[in-house]
């Protein structure tokens, strides 16, 4: 076990986390894409020359946690073959241990006197990676080569000369090159920035202390999860949660967990979840890992460091060929709904031995719609992670307004929207009479309205959940209310299913209106007090019927 002074790992932490962070917003700033410049759908770390993980930027959890199984499958193809100036890409789910095509890793080696001493590590959801659906996130396909450019990870500059051959392709095969192109650029900025960086603390600190530090803090990480996991009640909590399914005749599809906490270490096991399915929420495992660990990192009371340390404590197991552990050629491309999903189960399983930690449950992550279609000839795509309503906790009332813990996301300005694509925002607030009642009241669901303003007719795809299985509540907290997805053309309104597998097609005028699922209650109703219901019904969050029907006062 490594050994350094408290305070000058306190330095070196703070120093990691500060490159990260610049990195992280060095990357939004220089982005070209909504998604990745106003929504923040990226992520930024640096990891030591083990491919651990040592500082994330201020993004996207569920990206961090599993980019230790990435520098693995990339030191190993290139083992013996890594140089000063080459820059990575990838993003296969099975070649590259990514996540799903559209997010690309872009990975630096960060070199002192020719040895590799840390990485950089960025990744991005980009607008566009080809397949069969405007924006890739293919619900509707039944394989991985449906979904879009397939990447393993290659080098595209080798001894800093560019691969240009490889830039060329990456373009032709994508629906907007401009803007896959310029976020690419962003996230070499962000890249350089940590080299140089790093390379900056090397020479104030000396390579022996800084590495020395870096294994200190894994070690430090570590002893802090395994302290708080010993004051947690040793047990095994079962928790099943499920996502509404595909499509116009969804069914089903389980989401299983047993969390053990044992001592000193958490195991957390998926078996008796659904097997695969053919469309596009299957899960690789080092995503589904990234989401336990969010969740559980959650719960945590100390200051632990966002370090490959804490993973340690953690073991996550899930059956082969389940939509928690998808083999090929199983489609990916919105295998973020199963993440969040994943981490709704976690927190239905920690409810029973940490009911003050958790939250109910909430609207379970962003809804996803694409527009796309053509604009004087030029391909456009626009696509919004749209947060976010959390459920009640024992503490305070569903938070709205505010992402999953999973994904430290935004929605478009609404400026943003209509400046640069065929749209109109026509409504965009809170929903009145949604949150689940409870002593403490869940988040309410607010509603976005999009107008199609192109000449040309376009494209709508959607992804969405909880209509069948609505936000559960907690101790008597009562459930949220599920989403509503209209696509209103003229006088015929159609209520578009949950999960979209095979997009609508847009006309001038057609709106379409989404009002998101709400948070469930927290504990018994009639232990509001008569304060916060008046409070409630000034705010324009209940109406006196609610008042006097759930709450009895008024």
């Amino acid at each position: 076990m490594s050994t350094i002074d408290p305070i000058r790992l306190e330095v070196m932490k703070n120093a990691f986390d500060a490159i990260a962070d610049e990195m992280a917003l060095m990357l939004m700033r220089a982005a070209y894409s909504p998604i990745v410049r106003d929504s923040m759908d990226y992520s930024t770390a640096i990891c030591d020359a083990k491919g651990q993980t040592l500082a994330q930027g201020v993004t996207t959890p569920m990206h961090l946690g599993s980019f230790y199984d990435a520098m693995q499958h990339l030191m190993h193809r290139y083992e013996g073959d890594i140089h000063p100036g080459d820059c990575f890409i990838g993003n296969d789910p099975y070649a590259a241990d990514g996540q799903h095509l559209p997010d690309i890793y872009i990975v630096e080696p960060i070199f002192h006197e020719g040895a590799i001493i840390a990485w950089t590590t960025t990744l991005a959801h980009h607008a566009d990676v080809g397949g069969i659906v405007p924006g890739s996130n293919a619900l509707g396909a039944s394989e991985i080569y449906q979904e879009g450019l397939r990447l393993p990870f290659l080098k595209l500059f080798e001894r800093g000369e560019m691969n240009a051959a490889l830039w060329e392709v990456i373009g032709l095969n994508v629906r907007v090159p401009e803007m896959v192109h310029g976020d690419l650029r962003a996230q070499m900025a962000a890249s350089r920035a940590g080299r140089r960086s790093f390379a900056d603390l090397v020479e104030r600190f000396g390579v022996t202390e800084v590495l020395a530090a870096a294994e200190a803090l894994h070690d430090y990480a570590e002893r802090l999860g395994r302290a708080e996991i010993r004051d947690l009640p040793n047990g095994t909590y079962h928790f099943t949660d499920h996502m509404d399914g595909l499509g116009e005749h969804p069914e089903p599809i389980v989401i299983k967990v047993a969390l053990t906490i044992h001592d000193e270490s958490i195991s957390v096991d998926f078996d008796g979840s659904s097997p695969q399915v053919e469309g596009g929420v299957n899960t690789p495992l080092p995503f589904t890992k990234a989401s336990v660990y969010t969740a559980l990192r959650s719960i945590m009371q100390s200051d632990i460091p966002n370090c490959h340390g804490f993973e340690r404590v953690v073991t996550v197991t899930a059956p082969k060929g389940t939509v928690i552990n998808s083999v090929h050629p199983a489609p990916c491309g919105a295998r973020g709904i199963t993440g969040y999903r994943v981490i709704d189960a976690m927190f239905g399983a920690l409810s029973q031995p940490l009911p003050d930690r958790v939250t109910a449950d909430g609207m379970g992550g962003s809804t996803v719609p694409t527009f796309a279609g053509y604009r004087e000839g030029r391909s456009f795509v626009f696509t919004e992670t749209v947060m976010g309503t959390w459920g009640a906790s024992s503490a305070h009332d569903g938070q709205v307004g505010v992402p999953h813990m999973g994904a430290n996301q935004a929605n478009v300005p609404v400026e943003m929207i209509e400046a640069n694509y065929p749209l109109r925002i026509r409504r965009y607030g809170i929903m009145p009479d949604t949150g689940g009642a409870g002593r403490h009241r869940g988040g309410n669901s607010f509603i976005r309205e999009y107008e199609y303003t192109g000449e040309e007719d376009g494209l709508l795809s959607l992804r969405s959940d909880k209509r069948d299985f609505r936000p559960h509540g907690l101790y008597g907290g009562g459930e949220g209310t599920g989403p509503v997805s209209l696509l209103i053309q003229g006088e015929s309104v159609t209520e578009l299913p949950v999960l979209v597998t095979k997009p609508y097609r847009l006309g001038k005028g057609d709106v379409f209106r989404h009002i998101s699922p709400s948070g469930g209650g927290f504990g018994d109703p009639a232990d509001r007090t008569s304060e916060e219901v008046a409070a409630d019904l000034e705010a324009g969050l209940i109406s006196a019927e609610t008042a006097r029907s759930v709450y009895g006062h008024g």
